[in-house]
């Protein structure tokens, strides 16, 4: 694990700078052309997500920098990597609940803000609950499974998942999803829409779920319940066993 990091950490900032040791950033290097050049880029993409738990400064990426130069040109490194390495997944944890604690202080000033909103009720798990459309059908329960179309955006207006981009409502039991889902759906009605903000700890708490939602994050959750599944037919119970017949008498012996 700890290799898979160093691994994507180096790849990362290489593909975020200029040439070793210049600290300058390429934005302004012509677009990937080729198509390797494209699988490159996109390499890049990808491992630049999973290294976004470090927020690293432009000062702390050419310290990085530094490092994978001493390594690749087979310089006397700094520091030793069996002493440092295994620090890496503690820096990585460290800055991830830093930032966990940022998006939570964000998020109480939202979900203060939303508790106002007409409508709103607040749930005793903390839930906002605000009705934008009364439904008139079946209101499911804990153990329902529904069918909804549903749209999820962070404090700042990003959609991070929506079922109505991929043209297909999406449909789970009440008593499997996060608890933010579980409290809220449940006050709706089929027909209804309605509008869930999340706390953290109804939602994804600390870690998240990278890489669109960070740790720590609020959530905003716009539902529509288009059915209550009706639940599996059972299968037909069989008869219970019939007792077998008492055998027969014995006859008297005769002499």
């Amino acid at each position: 694990m700890r290799a898979a990091l160093l691994t994507a950490l180096a790849l990362a900032v290489l593909g975020s700078s200029g040439c070793p040791g210049s600290g300058k950033s390429t934005t302004s290097a012509s677009a990937p052309a080729t198509e390797d050049e494209k699988t490159l880029y996109a390499l890049g993409l990808s491992i630049g997500q999973s290294v976004k738990m470090f927020n690293l400064t432009q000062a702390e990426i050419a310290m990085v920098e530094r490092g994978i130069e001493d390594q690749v040109l087979g310089r006397t490194p700094s520091v030793e990597l069996k002493e440092y390495g295994p620090k890496i997944g503690m820096l990585a944890r460290a800055r991830s609940n830093k930032a966990a604690e940022g998006e939570k202080q964000k998020g109480a000033t939202y979900l203060a803000q939303a508790e106002k909103e007409a409508g709103a009720v607040k749930l005793p798990s903390g839930v906002i609950y605000v009705e934008q459309k009364a439904g008139s059908g079946e209101q499911p329960t804990l153990t329902s499974t529904v069918k909804v179309n549903y749209r999820g955006t962070l404090t700042n207006g990003t959609e991070f998942d929506s079922s109505y981009k991929r043209n297909a409502p999406a449909e789970f039991p009440l008593n499997g999803v996060v608890r933010c889902w579980t409290e809220g759906v449940q006050k709706m009605k089929v027909g209804g829409k309605a509008k869930l903000v999340c706390p953290p700890e109804t939602a994804y708490g600390d870690h998240g779920a990278p890489p669109n939602v960070p740790g720590g994050a609020t959530l905003t959750f716009e539902v529509e319940l288009l059915e209550v599944k009706a639940p599996p037919a059972m299968p037909p119970v069989p008869p219970a066993p019939q007792a077998p017949p008492p055998p027969p008498a014995p006859k008297p012996v005769t002499k």
